[in-house]
């Protein structure tokens, strides 16, 4: 048990002293913070910029010349994020919103006997205090959704966990809310076994997740190897402690929360029957052999950050309970655990991944270069100092343990967030590709870091992961049959059984491979052309009857439209020649509001209707705009009004206050990318500034 703190009602103002808060510094791209305790400490390692934006420090920055032009106000835009540009070359920022992730973080780590910083304690409640649901004190899937038996049950353990006494005003109220909703036995399947694994719920209350189908035929149309690479990363450590039926020692803490999670006594609760009793126990051995030699060619795959925080947890405690906690896997985990804990202004959170640094770094580099601004002689340290964390993170070679782990190859790739984590993406490495061809082969100032064969070697990866009908997944072919999604055992999200093509996916890869010809018509020319041809199809056919495109990493329709606008104009299909461009074009319009702005909620996403958020959006009105650019939209106003809207919310420093959460991720989860607020205003400013000169709107 970790010791109790003694915890504020009121998370208002921060648990720590937020002045000693430090972001490392790295070249690699890991965020890891650390509190500073001495003088000495502090003074050998100064607050940046970064530190202080970040967790909400003033930065004092003067106010900026006031913007007279789209670019003046771009310019500002950059002048403002520029100063959060790490010395790595990179741009740091949170990827929370979930809420199911911090209890794995903290329930791991205490079933395996892991420590965190005291300070780190308070900044988590504190995290999870000021997301508590302002109507009835639980918590829900994510920061904006409503209370639901998962996410109050989990972050309810977690804060008990952490410290939080039983009588503290958050946990009463929160535990009322529990109660009312049936209690922890209604969870979803996520949070039973969480549950399971602290002894706090019994393993015959879960639905089976057995490890012996990692024994079946590779062959058969449901084996695991074919499953979404997220599903399965999750299922093998998740069907290893199943299997073995792993528990936390009891424990006057664990015991008590037996108490108070139901709705009744521990002891008189009528757990279902065990369903697997006709398992043969040498078959369940070698399964559970087989998930665990899995989890560790996973663990050093990915220098034991693994595809995303919630295997890594399970990975861990599988890890642990097979080697102990003095074993070399264990203290790689307990490092690498820090690389998912972010600190923000509300407190402590566990990120979704290990960051966004590529996602990043790859749209404001190519904002600035088609805008214009990358020629600003302010902006080109910044921008070699960009090409060069890109050159530093695309991965150079295959797994160790590719073949044998069921991985995509990733000789070429650019990953999400960092080499490390080593994944291939298809749209981060259409992005990554992009980027560099900007900054190398169209900026004089810039040095050639990326050689032609590494260029090559993106382009075949990108080659590999089309599928028949055109269109482009995430992170490798689709390999299993749509009726897999019947047997999605997570309640609380959807499409996750099988990889999907995507809109976006297959857009990043059109640009990139469009704008890679360009500059080597010789390379792999035929193949290339069938590649874009076969994907601008699989565009059009999966275009909603309404014009849109529906998102799936963003939200929503102006997210995947401005993607798919962008594609179609690199084949030359704009408003004036292309009937899918232009119903696209007049959808978005017909969705502007009075202000000039779009707004969409992230329930869109669910439904794949447009819902309209409260308020307008500057990141969403930025898309929007961008997408109706990129079609050569012919009607100036649209654009103006958008204009208008994103520079009226500038502030005086350049920067723009955070609104909205802007990302999704299995249709009900959303999920922040708050650097989208600098990328794509800068980036659609700029547009608009070269547009409405060519409109005659603006004086050049």
């Amino acid at each position: 048990m970790w010791a109790p703190l003694n915890i504020p009602v009121s998370p208002k103002q921060p648990f720590t002293d937020y002045t000693r808060w430090r972001l490392r510094d790295t070249d690699d791209g890991r965020h890891i913070w650390d509190f500073l305790r001495t003088e000495d400490e502090l003074a050998a390692r100064p607050s940046s910029n970064t530190d202080k934006y970040w967790v909400g420090l003033p930065l004092n920055f003067p106010a900026l010349p006031e913007a007279k032009s789209p670019l003046d106000a771009a310019r500002n835009g950059y002048t403002f994020y520029k100063k959060l540009q790490t010395n790595g070359g990179h741009w740091v920022g949170e990827y929370g919103g979930p809420m199911f992730l911090l209890p794995g973080l903290v329930i791991g780590s205490y079933v395996t006997g892991m420590t965190f910083l005291e300070e780190e304690r308070l900044e988590m409640i504190r995290y999870l205090f000021n997301h508590t649901h302002p109507d009835d004190g639980g918590w829900g899937l994510h920061i904006e959704g409503h209370s639901t038996v998962l996410g109050t049950a989990l972050n309810y353990v977690a804060l008990r966990l952490l410290g939080v006494p039983a009588e503290h005003p958050v946990i009463v109220r929160a535990r009322a809310v529990l109660h009312k909703l049936g209690g922890a036995g209604a969870s979803a399947s996520w949070g039973k076994f969480w549950l399971s694994v602290l002894n706090v719920y019994e393993w015959e209350g879960n639905n089976p997740i057995p490890p012996e189908l990692w024994l079946l035929p590779k062959w058969l149309p449901f084996h695991p190897s074919r499953w979404w690479i997220h599903t399965r990363t999750v299922y093998v450590p998740m069907s290893y402690l199943y299997g073995v039926r792993f528990k936390a020692a009891e424990d006057p803490l664990i015991l008590a929360l037996r108490e108070e999670l139901y709705t009744q006594p521990y002891d008189t609760i009528d757990w279902p029957a065990q369903r697997n009793n006709c398992i043969i126990p040498p078959l369940r051995h070698a399964g559970t052999e087989s998930a665990y030699e899995l989890i560790v060619y996973e663990d050093e795959n990915t220098g034991y950050q693994t595809l995303g925080p919630v295997s890594k947890m399970m990975n861990l405690i599988a890890r642990y309970h097979v080697e102990g906690p003095e074993s070399e896997a264990y203290k790689r985990h307990d490092e690498k655990r820090r690389d998912f804990m972010w600190l923000a202004s509300e407190g402590m959170m566990m990120c979704g991944t290990n960051g966004s640094q590529l996602w990043d770094i790859g749209f404001i580099t190519q904002a600035l270069v088609e805008t214009g601004l990358a020629s600003d002689e302010n902006n080109k340290e910044s921008l070699i100092k960009a090409l060069e964390w890109l050159d530093r993170c695309q991965i150079r070679e295959n797994p160790k343990y590719f073949e044998v782990s069921n991985r995509h190859r990733t000789k070429g790739a650019w990953p999400f967030s960092t080499k490390e984590q080593g994944y291939t993406v298809s749209d981060c490495t259409g992005e990554g590709l992009k980027s560099v061809l900007y900054l190398q082969n169209q900026l004089e100032f810039t040095p050639t870091l990326v050689s032609d064969d590494r260029l090559f070697d993106a382009v075949d990866i990108l080659l590999t992961m089309q599928n028949r009908d055109g269109g482009f997944a995430s992170y490798e072919l689709v390999r299993g049959p749509r009726w897999l999604e019947l047997l999605n055992p997570a309640e609380v999200f959807g499409n996750i059984m099988i990889e999907y093509e995507y809109p976006e996916c297959t857009t990043s890869v059109i640009t990139s491979l469009s704008i890679f010809r360009k500059h080597y018509p010789n390379y792999r020319t035929k193949e290339i052309t069938e590649t874009i041809q076969n994907a601008i199809t699989f565009l059009h056919a999966i275009q909603q009857p309404e014009g849109g495109w529906v998102g799936s990493w963003g939200i929503c329709f102006t997210y995947a439209t401005m993607f798919a606008l962008e594609s179609l104009s690199l084949v030359g299909e704009t408003y004036e020649t292309s009937e899918s461009a232009r119903r696209a074009c007049d959808f978005l319009v017909s969705k502007q509001r009075a202000d000039g702005g779009w707004g969409e909620s992230y329930k869109t996403c669910e439904a794949c209707v447009w819902i309209e958020h409260e308020n307008t959006q500057v990141v969403q009105t930025s898309w929007a705009a961008m997408a109706l650019m990129y079609a050569k939209y012919p009607h100036t106003e649209p654009i103006s009004k958008a204009v208008a809207l994103v520079m009226s919310r500038q502030l005086p420093d350049g920067s723009w206050a955070q609104e909205a959460i802007e990302g999704i991720f299995n249709k009900t989860c959303a999920i922040s990318y708050p650097n989208f607020k600098f990328s794509f205003t800068i980036w659609m400013l700029g547009k608009a500034q070269k547009y409405l000169e060519g409109h005659h709107i603006l004086s050049q």
